[in-house]
């Protein structure tokens, strides 16, 4: 079983940024797609952004094209998620989540989050504007 660690959330004001951070262990890294997703109270639990770690290809919401982006750092076992511009609506409980890939098949839709088996702890992240 894979484990996730987040962190990195925080209080930001409006315009402003930040940089999430989940380490990832248990597995062979390259294996999986990893995504970030978020929760804010009383919404249901949506994808902002994954990568295919092992080819390095992100997939973004609509909401984050644009002011968001994620990337990999193979040696540490890390997926960032770097969030500029940041609004009011950003404010959630941010979690990272695993999917372990089938050879040669690419990564799940983000909208499917029953793909995705494995969850870290989460981190927050508040936007005041």
């Amino acid at each position: 079983q894979v484990q996730l660690v987040e962190s990195g959330g925080d209080s930001v004001q409006a315009g402003g940024s930040l940089r999430l951070s989940c380490v990832v262990s248990g597995y062979a890294f390259s294996s999986y797609c990893i995504g970030w997703f978020r929760q804010a109270p009383g919404k249901e639990r949506e994808g902002v952004a994954q990568i295919d770690t092992r080819v390095g290809r992100p997939y973004y919401a609509d909401s984050v094209k644009g002011r968001f982006t994620i990337s990999i750092d193979d040696a540490k076992n890390a997926v960032y998620l770097q969030m500029s511009s940041l609004k009011s609506e950003d404010s959630a409980m941010y979690y990272c989540s695993a999917h372990l890939r089938v050879p040669g098949s690419n990564c799940p839709s983000m909208e499917d989050l029953s793909q995705f088996t494995d969850w870290g702890q989460g981190t927050q992240v508040t936007v005041s504007s």
